[in-house]
């Protein structure tokens, strides 16, 4: 043994997903942060849950924050589209109640799952801090879906009209966080 640190792998791949992910939950801490805004007033049962799940994510950017720091990397180019973007959609849910806060939860969470997944099947083998900070939120954030999923009605207006808009915005904005 020559007395050598052993080395940390890391990839430019893995560099890019902690951008976007870096992104993503600011965008998710504006969506929160625009819910609770208007559920104080139209779905006042779910601020103690709203202001948890966004402390977890607050943790998340900042988990994600130290590794970008770590790394030398800036954040993504599409952070501050996120927060704009997902503080507009919290205030017009929040606006229309608590079911489709709920809906847009988790609707927001699936396709964020998947993404984490995905992200840590492709970095298993080449960035191990990548995979820690990305394992490190997986938990929390199918809670978030969960627990948001009890509150939809299997045929309710918002599972039909606001998931799939939700997810196909959710995906959009991941797709221009890693090209931006």
């Amino acid at each position: 043994m020559d007395g050598a640190a052993p080395t940390i792998a890391i990839s430019p791949l893995g560099d890019r997903i902690i951008k976007v992910n870096h992104a993503g939950e600011n965008g998710a801490i504006a969506i929160y942060s625009g819910q609770i805004a208007l559920a104080r007033f139209t779905a006042p049962s779910l601020l103690d849950e709203l202001v948890e799940f966004r402390s977890h994510e607050q943790r998340h950017r900042a988990l994600f924050g130290a590794e970008l720091q770590r790394r030398g990397q800036r954040r993504c180019r599409s952070y501050w589209l996120c927060g704009l973007g997902g503080y507009t959609l919290g205030l017009l849910t929040g606006l229309c109640g608590a079911r489709a806060i709920a809906a847009t939860t988790v609707a927001v969470e699936k396709v964020v799952l998947r993404h984490l997944q995905h992200q840590l099947i492709l970095l298993r083998d080449i960035d191990t801090p990548a995979v820690a900070a990305i394992g490190a939120i997986v938990e929390e954030e199918q809670t978030h879906h969960d627990r948001s999923a009890e509150y939809l009605v299997v045929d309710g207006i918002w599972n039909h009209v606001l998931t799939p808009v939700v997810a196909a915005s959710t995906e959009l904005v991941i797709w221009l966080g890693m090209r931006l």
